[in-house]
């Protein structure tokens, strides 16, 4: 059973060896979209060879994951996601799926710790509350020797 730590931040800030990226189906080229949230703030800090990576992979599965380098980001790989569908919905098998694909990855190549996003939150309409309770629900049916940590995205507060 896995517990993860819930925080408050930026996926990108955090100390773990692999991060996942809240991705889609990977059928449309990703240069044909903008990529937003998550995704959009990898592409600006990874540069674009994840991305280049991700687009030689083809499709995934609705829930399933696949993993690229990291780019110009301090992580030893990205896990991509798919945590939306073609309308660009998650739903409870989308999230949980992509939560289950990921760690199966995480524990293949034996990684130590893994910080996810909160899947199908944004662009796919869940809701950060149902999105988390989905997530942790399907961490609990785990086994990993990773650290788990999800991250609720919270901008750092302008002080000046």
């Amino acid at each position: 059973m896995i517990q993860p730590q819930i925080v408050d931040g930026n996926l990108l800030d955090q100390e773990v060896e692999v991060i996942v990226n809240a991705w889609n189906r990977n059928i449309i080229p990703w240069w044909l979209l903008l990529p937003q949230g998550v995704s959009g703030a990898i592409k600006r800090k990874a540069g674009l060879q994840p991305f280049f990576e991700l687009g030689r992979m083809g499709a995934i599965p609705l829930g399933g994951a696949v993993k690229t380098s990291a780019g110009r980001l301090p992580f030893k790989a990205i896990i991509h996601v798919a945590g939306i569908s073609m309308w660009w919905r998650s739903s409870k098998q989308s999230i949980q799926g992509s939560v289950i694909s990921a760690m199966s990855l995480v524990n293949q190549h034996s990684f130590q710790s893994v910080a996810f996003p909160i899947i199908g939150a944004g662009t796919g309409g869940f809701g950060e509350e149902g999105a988390l309770d989905l997530m942790v629900e399907a961490l609990a049916s785990l086994d990993s020797p990773a650290t788990v940590t999800l991250v609720r995205f919270r901008p750092r507060a302008f002080s000046g």
